[in-house]
C-alpha cells in the first residue's frame, strides 16, 4: 500500500463544500498568503540594503548585480525539480523544508560573512526559495473548483506584495537603527516563526474517505495517468508558452523592484532613502490591489460565461501593455509628481500576470501534471531574475544615471512583448481540447 505521506494530495476529485472544509482551505490560504510575504521579505533585504552593501563590500554596481543574480542561478533548476517533485511528495513537507533553509541561508551575512558568504548564501537561498510559488500554488489551488481559483490564487500573489510592502519600510528602520547584517536575522526568525505555525496548522487536502483503492494515495487512477497528456506537448501549447511569456516578463520587472528600484529612486531620482523605501511599498501596494482587481475582473467574466481567452489572457496581456506605457514614459521624465504615477503604474500594474498565468496553466493541465507544469513554467520566467540584475549593473557602471534610464526603457519594450503574446497566444480551452485528443 502506498505511504500516503509520500504522494500528492487527491486533486481529481470534485472539492468539497462542507463548512469544515473551507475553514481549513482558507487557513492554508492564509498561512500560504504569510509564507509568500516571508519569501519576498527575504528577496528584498538586498535591494532595501544595497548602498550599505556595497559601501562595506566594496562592490561596483555590476559586482552587486552578479551578487543578485547568483540568487537565481539554482533558482529556475530547483523550481522545475520542486513543482515535479510536488506531483509526488506531499506539498506540506515541501513547504516546510524550504522555509527553514530559508532561515539557515540568512546566517552567514546576520553573522558577518563577506562577499563570498553573500554570494553562497544567495545562491543557497534561490535554489530553497525556487519551488516556492509554484509548489504554495499548487497546495492552496487543490482546496478549490477551477471557478473559485482566482481569489486565492490572487491572495498569494498578494502575499508577494505584501511582504514588500512591510519588509520596505521595517527593514529599512532596522538597516538604519541597528544595521545592514539585522535585516538578515530578522527576515531568518520570520521564516522560523512561519515554520512552527505551519507544523501545527499546515494540512495537505487528502483524499476522500471510500475512495476507490486505485485512486486513495495520489487522487488519480493509474487509467488517468496513463492518458495524461507528457510534460513536452504542454510546454509545446500555443497557451503554455503565451502565458510564460508573459508571466517572464512580469519576473523581470519583479527583480527590477527587488533590487534596482530602490537605488534608482535614490541615485538616479534623488529621493532621500526613507522616500524611496516608501515609494517601493507604494509599487507593491499598488501591485496587490491590482492583483484583486484583477480576480475579481476575472471570476465575474468567467460567471458571465466569458472564455479564459478573454477573462484571462487579454486581461492579463492589457495590463502589461498599460505597464509597458507607464515605463516608457518614465524613462524619459524628470523627479515629479508624475513620474511617481508612471512609477506606480509601470511597475505595480503588471504583476497580476503572476495569477493570470497560474491559473491559465492550472486550468489548462491536468490535476496530475500541475505542479510539474507549473514548476517548468515557473523556472524558465524565473530566468527573468537571473539576467536583469546583472544587466542593470552593467548599464549603471558604463552609463552612470543613464543606465537607470535605459533599464526602464528595456523593461518597457519587453512587457510590450509579453502582453502581445498573452492576447495573442493564451486560450486554455482550445489547447485543453487538443490535449485530451
Amino acid at each position: 500500500m502506498p505511504n500516503t505521506d509520500l504522494t500528492p494530495a487527491a486533486l481529481t476529485e470534485p472539492v468539497t463544500t462542507s463548512l469544515g472544509h473551507r475553514r481549513q482551505a482558507w487557513t492554508i490560504t492564509g498561512l500560504l498568503v504569510v509564507f509568500m510575504m516571508v519569501n519576498f521579505a527575504d528577496k528584498s533585504v538586498l535591494g532595501l540594503a544595497a548602498d550599505p552593501i556595497r559601501h562595506d563590500l566594496g562592490l561596483s554596481a555590476t559586482g552587486f548585480g552578479v551578487a543578485n543574480s547568483a540568487f537565481f542561478l539554482l533558482f529556475s533548476l530547483c523550481g522545475a525539480m520542486g513543482g515535479l517533485l510536488a506531483d509526488r511528495v506531499r506539498p506540506r513537507w515541501l513547504l516546510l523544508g524550504m522555509a527553514l533553509l530559508w532561515s539557515i541561508a540568512q546566517v552567514p551575512m546576520a553573522l558577518g560573512g563577506g562577499l563570498v558568504a553573500l554570494v553562497v548564501s544567495r545562491i543557497m537561498l534561490g535554489a530553497a526559495e525556487g519551488p516556492a510559488f509554484p509548489v504554495a500554488q499548487h497546495s492552496a489551488l487543490a482546496w478549490f473548483p477551477d471557478s473559485r481559483r482566482n481569489l486565492p490564487g490572487a491572495l498569494l500573489s498578494v502575499g508577494i506584495a505584501l511582504g514588500v510592502v512591510l519588509a520596505a519600510p521595517g527593514l529599512t528602520w532596522v538597516i538604519q537603527h541597528h544595521g545592514w547584517r539585522s535585516s538578515f536575522a530578522a527576515v531568518a526568525v520570520a521564516g522560523v516563526l512561519w515554520a512552527a505555525a505551519w507544523t501545527v496548522f499546515g494540512k495537505d487536502r487528502t483524499p476522500q474517505t471510500g475512495a476507490h483503492s486505485a485512486s486513495d494515495a495520489s487522487g488519480s487512477s493509474d487509467e488517468e495517468c496513463s492518458h495524461a497528456p507528457s510534460y513536452r506537448r504542454i510546454l509545446a501549447t500555443r497557451t503554455w508558452i503565451g502565458a510564460s511569456i508573459g508571466y517572464f516578463c512580469t519576473y523581470w520587472m519583479i527583480a527590477l523592484s527587488l533590487v534596482w528600484v530602490p537605488s534608482y529612486l535614490h541615485d538616479g531620482l534623488g529621493y532621500s532613502t526613507t522616500t524611496a523605501a516608501g515609494l517601493v511599498a507604494g509599487i507593491w501596494a499598488i501591485s496587490a490591489i491590482a492583483l484583486l482587481g484583477q480576480a475579481g475582473v476575472t471570476a465575474w467574466l468567467l460567471r458571465r460565461g466569458v472564455s479564459s481567452r478573454w477573462a484571462r489572457g487579454r486581461v492579463g496581456g492589457i495590463s502589461l501593455l498599460v505597464s509597458a506605457l507607464g515605463c516608457g514614459a518614465l524613462s524619459q521624465a524628470a523627479r515629479g509628481p508624475v513620474t511617481v504615477l508612471l512609477l506606480l503604474v509601470g511597475f505595480g500594474l503588471c504583476g497580476t500576470m503572476s495569477t493570470i498565468a497560474v491559473t491559465t496553466v492550472a486550468e489548462l493541465v491536468p490535476a496530475h501534471r500541475r505542479g510539474g507544469a507549473l514548476g517548468l513554467m515557473n523556472a524558465v520566467v524565473t530566468t527573468g531574475g537571473l539576467i536583469a540584475p546583472a544587466l542593470t549593473g552593467y548599464l549603471v557602471d558604463t552609463q552612470g544615471r543613464a543606465g537607470y534610464q535605459h533599464a526602464v526603457l528595456l523593461a518597457a519594450v519587453l512587457l510590450v512583448l509579453g502582453g502581445t503574446a498573452s492576447v495573442t497566444l493564451i486560450d486554455p480551452a482550445r489547447d485543453a481540447r487538443h490535449l485530451a485528443q
